[in-house]
């Protein structure tokens, strides 16, 4: 039974006062209590979700990319709108800081796009499209292949364009591709690199996005981390599909493939998204727990914080980064293979007794 000692032993709240002379990791050191300082250990292999307009807003540039440089996120799993819309500033393209009230018919007519305060010119929108059908083309991408693999090839291209600039360090694919983190997308028809893609296959591109191979990727990425004595983590930025994306990757192991495992060790998730509706997006931790996604034992490690991302996203990577050294990059893209030779070897091993279980639920439920 739980005693009041136990149920008192957190540290006593006593901030210090706001002085105004804090940085921004004193600030949080001070004033802020739910940080989850060990997903940053080395044995931890950190998977990221994006959702919401980060990159638009510049977020890739100022947050994810040192974050990736510093070896904090192995791997993400990313809204299309997000990587596209990355791909203008590696590119060249500008973005502007707007109004959320401005007249949309006007913008329309003046060829201006609008992301609520952000506007960019329509033509960005037309040279990102051409850029994507003219590299997509290249023999290399004429295949299946998972997400990860195109925005490798697609994040090379735009390393390539960004030196022909004279610029660097203005797109996350670019930079991913640099430090070898895959990145997947778990609705790839739902942007416009999906988009462009489909407009190629009109005219007879082999090109396909295989969501196969990025459910198994993801999977086996977070089944090698757990396999070789280290741990998952997965850090969630908004919600929606590539939430559940990142996180799936335990019931795929544990209730498909029939592995043995238990769920993520660490869970950190920044989200405006309430749990009362019964969206993925505000689904709680313990609810995660119920699916085999969350580890139970990790269950009051885990954090939820409701919150603006645009805000709470860089303070969260500006104390990461003050208060602990980089990691060796893991690069997790090109271990692909061999991960996923771990993981198909483990299926098959656990098939059996996963059909036998099966097998065993169904009897007396059949007609």
């Amino acid at each position: 039974m739980t005693t009041r000692k136990d149920l008192l032993r957190g540290a006593r709240i006593e901030p210090k006062p706001v002085t105004g002379r804090e940085t921004v990791a004193e600030l949080v050191d001070n004033a802020f209590l739910a940080y989850n300082e060990r997903m940053l250990a080395d044995d931890v292999t950190v998977g990221m979700s994006l959702t919401g307009a980060m990159t638009p807003a510049g977020l890739g540039m100022s947050t994810i990319i040192p974050l990736l440089e510093a070896g904090f996120i192995d791997w993400i799993v990313s809204t299309g709108a997000n990587m596209y819309h990355d791909a203008h500033f590696g590119l060249g393209l500008a973005m502007h800081r707007g109004t959320p009230f401005a007249n949309d018919v006007e913008l329309r007519e003046e060829g201006v796009v609008r992301i609520y305060d952000i506007f960019f010119d329509f033509e960005v929108l037309l040279s990102t499209d051409a850029y994507i059908r003219q590299v997509s083309a290249g023999p290399e991408f004429q295949r299946p292949m998972s997400t990860a693999e195109y925005h490798y090839l697609l994040g090379g291209y735009i390393l390539g364009r960004e030196q022909a600039l004279g610029i660097s360090r203005k797109s996350v694919l670019g930079v991913a591709h640099r430090c070898g983190v895959p990145v997947y997308t778990s609705s790839p028809g739902d942007s416009s690199i999906g988009m462009n893609v489909a407009e190629q296959a009109l005219t007879g591109s082999r090109l396909r996005f295989d969501p196969s191979a990025d459910v198994n990727e993801t999977s086996a990425i977070v089944f090698d981390a757990k396999t070789h004595g280290g741990k998952s983590g997965v850090l969630i930025i908004g919600g929606g599909s590539p939430k559940n994306f990142v996180l799936q990757t335990e019931p795929q192991i544990q209730e498909v493939l029939g592995i043995s495992e238990k769920g993520h060790d660490y869970y950190l998730q920044l989200t405006d998204a309430r749990p009362d509706t019964g969206g993925l997006s505000g689904a709680t931790p313990a609810e995660a727990v119920s699916w085999g996604k969350v580890d139970p034992d990790q269950l009051p490690g885990t954090v939820v914080c409701y919150l603006d991302n645009t805000v709470g996203f860089p303070i969260l990577a500006a104390y990461a980064l003050a208060r602990r050294k980089k990691r060796p990059l893991k690069r997790l893209y090109d271990k692909r293979e061999e991960m996923m030779r771990q993981l198909t070897e483990a299926y098959r091993e656990a098939k059996a007794d996963r059909d036998a279980r099966a097998e065993a639920t169904t009897v007396g439920r059949r007609p």
